[in-house]
């Protein structure tokens, strides 16, 4: 198996030590004439954890992302995966067992 990459290392990183389900974050890097992208893909029920109030933790998770492609000299780009309409339901459940 390949190296991780560094940006998809720290990115892992960052996003596991914000989410309630660190086993459910799934991170796809992708290369091509524009840059990198980075897709992830979390738990529905910690979407809103990544995002966070007005895209603010988003927003700086991109910022840190593109620094670090920067000193790679590469452009870095991230893709939130939204959860579909089924997951959603399925998470929203699992928040009420747990009350």
């Amino acid at each position: 198996m390949a190296a991780k990459a560094k940006d998809q290392e720290f990115l892992e990183y960052v996003v596991k030590a914000l989410v309630e389900h660190p086993e459910d974050v799934k991170i796809t890097r992708h290369v091509d004439e524009m840059g990198v992208l980075l897709s992830l893909s979390v738990n529905p029920a910690d979407v809103g954890r990544i995002i966070g109030r007005q895209g603010s933790i988003a927003r700086a998770i991109r910022t840190l992302l593109r620094v670090i492609g920067l000193k790679n000299r590469a452009r870095v780009n991230l893709k939130i995966e939204e959860p579909t309409t089924a997951e959603k339901k399925s998470a929203g459940s699992e928040a009420e067992l747990k009350l």
